[in-house]
């Protein structure tokens, strides 16, 4: 996967990475009561040690950078995390990640072992990931993509359910219609 900056936006690019990272550290990497004694994402320190995230930055409205990162995924990185400077408005969005979730396990795009996810700034907050203390490093606002492997990601799911990770989850973001979409697509994947 080749990654291609716009020189103007280099600072920008820089504190928002920055940013992501830290906030990663803050909220995401943390042992948590909430998640059984967890972190939020227990996966997320050792991806980000490991060098395994790619962060990659769209600048249109458009969509075709999202495509060709799906169409291009190449397992350099575990995680590609497209920030989205140019976002629609938060149902449009999800929408659109969700029929895209669709449309790849179609075979769309090639590849159907991907699973997108998205963070958009009009979402509500998730008490339990971030308490709202998080200092952010710009004020400019942007949505996330997230790019991984489906069975892996599902694999990893199922497997800290079983250690209970799940079981105090309360928060408002609806994690059972996550893993249940997931789950449905994963067998998909699974049985052709």
């Amino acid at each position: 996967m080749v990654m291609k900056f716009n020189e103007s936006y280099l600072g920008l690019e820089k504190e928002i990475c920055d940013e992501i990272r830290d906030w990663s550290a803050y909220a995401l990497e943390e042992k948590s009561p909430d998640f059984n004694r967890f972190s939020p994402c227990p996966y997320a320190k050792n991806t980000w040690e490991d060098h395994k995230v790619s962060i990659v930055f769209k600048y249109s409205a458009s969509y075709q950078p999202l495509y060709n990162l799906i169409s291009l995924f190449d397992d350099t990185s575990d995680l590609v995390l497209l920030v989205d400077l140019k976002y629609p408005d938060s149902d449009y969005f999800h929408t659109h990640l969700f029929e895209l979730n669709d449309a790849i396990a179609d075979g769309d795009f090639g590849d159907k072992d991907l699973w997108l996810m998205g963070f958009h700034p009009e979402d509500e907050a998730n008490e339990l990931i971030d308490d709202g203390t998080f200092e952010p490093h710009v004020e400019t606002s942007y949505a996330m993509i997230f790019i991984q492997r489906l069975a892996k990601l599902h694999e990893a799911s199922e497997k800290l359910a079983s250690l209970g990770y799940y079981d105090r989850y309360t928060g408002n973001y609806d994690i059972s219609s996550i893993r249940e979409k997931r789950s449905e697509l994963y067998g998909r994947l699974k049985n052709g």
